[in-house]
């Protein structure tokens, strides 16, 4: 079983971090096309939750260090709502309430334990890292910039966090349940992108990044996280 000693030890510096940077400069506004607009409404959505169910599995799941490090998670995803929150203030725009596919994420996530709400969690993480990156990279935007930056960076320390304690729940799994959890894993996010391609195709393209382009970004990631998880030795 890991230990998320260091983890957590990882997420407080992270906090502090933050506490000594201090917020980018609102002040300066942000010029954002209206597809990239309508795009951040949407990925902010997602990012504002308040992580109830899975912090009260990981407190079930009995590990003390880890249900902690959930915690500091989640506080990092809401944060990240705030910053988007702020940026499309800084924009002239505004959030907006929800989103049909945001509803359909959480109510997936939330069928049955805490595996399964971590399955379905990564798929949000790895399209994020490919998102936030064409954003950060892509947008003439200077505070938009900063703000994606900010954020992949803790996607980037997120992804590796969900894939150890997934690793360990399937350590002592069958290599059947293993590669059948993988099949139903590729069908999830097979759904998940065609639903990212749909909404947000318009605004990747304003970023230089087509819709291939970003499928296969993902892909990629994607099948790394699979060899992570259900690897029997790693």
């Amino acid at each position: 079983m890991t230990d998320f000693t260091d983890w957590l030890r990882d997420f407080e510096g992270a906090a502090l971090l933050r506490r000594t940077w201090g917020d980018p400069d609102w002040g300066q506004g942000a010029r954002l096309a209206p597809e990239l607009v309508r795009s951040l409404q949407r990925f902010q959505v997602g990012e504002d939750g308040d992580g109830r169910s899975l912090v009260g599995k990981a407190d079930r799941a009995g590990d003390l260090g880890y249900a902690e490090a959930v915690r500091l998670f989640v506080a990092e995803e809401q944060e990240h709502a705030r910053l988007l929150r702020r940026l499309l203030e800084a924009a002239g725009e505004t959030t907006i309430p929800g989103h049909w596919s945001d509803a359909v994420f959480v109510r997936l996530r939330r069928l049955l334990g805490l595996r399964t709400e971590l399955m379905v969690l990564m798929l949000a993480e790895v399209v994020a890292l490919s998102y936030y990156r064409a954003v950060r990279d892509g947008v003439p935007d200077l505070l938009a910039a900063e703000v994606a930056g900010r954020i992949l960076a803790d996607e980037l320390r997120h992804v590796p966090f969900h894939c150890d304690r997934l690793h360990g729940s399937f350590r002592t799994s069958s290599h059947l349940s293993r590669r059948t959890a993988e099949a139903v894993w590729w069908l999830l996010l097979a759904g998940v992108l065609a639903v990212v391609v749909l909404d947000h195709g318009q605004a990747l393209l304003g970023l230089g990044v087509s819709r291939i382009v970003f499928v296969c970004q993902v892909v990629a990631d994607f099948r790394a996280v699979v060899g992570e998880v259900m690897s029997p030795d790693r």
